[in-house]
């Protein structure tokens, strides 16, 4: 058994996990997970850069969670960073300040890896109950969405595509609830993305598909109509296609004001959950027009989890 800390650096939130990984029963448990949104990549879709108050929050939450790895006695860690910093020229300030405060290397990884770690991280325990693949799983970020189709342990194939929530909202949805010609122009955005994840990705015979992140999470806890935030109740709910479908179209219809007001809502999500429940209605919608499916799982199991198995050799 060993002690790691997985971090995962997107475009809007930093997160930690901290866990107990026996590689070779590949078993995972939990001691600590933490998330922040410090919105790493806010405006590097329009300036190509990290701004100086985006690295601010970032390296002062790093700071923070790498004092909490001393406390609980981490061994090993892995810091991956993922859209916002692979797009922004001068992602050096951000790997130098990381690295001087954890002692490792951050590690920027192509849309691939990031792919190949959140299929691990979702799958790994839905394989241990024998739910049926193939498998889609579809990763929602702040900057990227990645899709991936496996069946087993194994990728079969898998593609990045810039459509997060945060890109998609500073592109497109700039009206209070989103304007019409505004949301048109993100679900033409979407379409376009998913056509080519459908020439990369076989999206026929799927038999489970798979939604990570806080997009999808929060799209769940609206459809179970949760009174707070209860991962417990969101991890691996099977939610029925028009349930999603309704519990999407009301979080895009909403305020601001209205969806700060929901009981499970982070604060950081407030101005990003419409587009990202849209990026999972058309996903839904695609997937269930291509393989037939009538259920859509949500995830708390993602990338993290993925991480810290690549930590221990799992």
């Amino acid at each position: 058994m060993t002690r790691v800390a997985a971090f995962d650096c997107g475009t809007n939130s930093l997160r930690l996990l901290v866990a107990d990984v026996d590689a070779d029963a590949g078993t995972l448990v939990d001691v600590e997970r933490e998330m922040r949104i410090v919105r790493l990549g806010e405006g590097v879709d329009r300036t190509g850069r990290l701004s100086e108050r985006a690295l601010e929050r970032t390296l002062g939450t790093t700071a923070e969670y790498a004092q909490r790895c001393r406390e609980l006695g981490v061994e090993q860690l892995r810091f991956v960073a993922t859209s916002a910093s692979r797009d922004a020229e001068n992602r050096a300030d951000f790997v130098d300040g990381v690295r001087d405060l954890l002692g490792v290397e951050p590690e920027v990884i192509t849309g691939d890896e990031e792919a190949a770690l959140s299929y691990t991280g979702a799958t790994f325990e839905l394989l241990a109950d024998d739910v049926p693949g193939p498998f889609l799983v579809v990763d929602i970020g702040g900057g990227s969405t990645e899709v991936v189709r496996g069946n087993g342990r194994d990728v079969e194939s898998a593609l990045s595509v810039d459509i997060g929530c945060v890109r998609l909202t500073e592109r497109h949805l700039h009206s209070d609830p989103p304007a019409l010609a505004e949301l048109d122009a993100a679900r033409a955005d979407i379409e376009h993305a998913l056509d080519r994840v459908a020439h990369a990705v076989a999206l026929q015979g799927i038999r489970t598909l798979v939604g990570l992140a806080g997009s999808v999470t929060t799209v769940a806890a609206t459809a179970l109509g949760l009174t707070g935030y209860d991962p417990k109740q969101i991890h691996r709910a099977s939610l029925g296609v028009d349930q999603v479908r309704a519990a999407c179209g009301l979080l895009t219809s909403m305020t601001r004001a209205e969806r700060g007001e929901l009981p499970f809502m982070h604060p950081g999500r407030v101005d990003v959950i419409g587009a990202g429940a849209l990026v999972w209605r058309h996903v839904v919608d695609r997937v269930a027009a291509e393989s037939g499916i009538t259920q859509a799982l949500a995830s708390e199991r993602d990338i993290l989890d993925g991480i810290a198995f690549s930590i221990a050799g799992a």
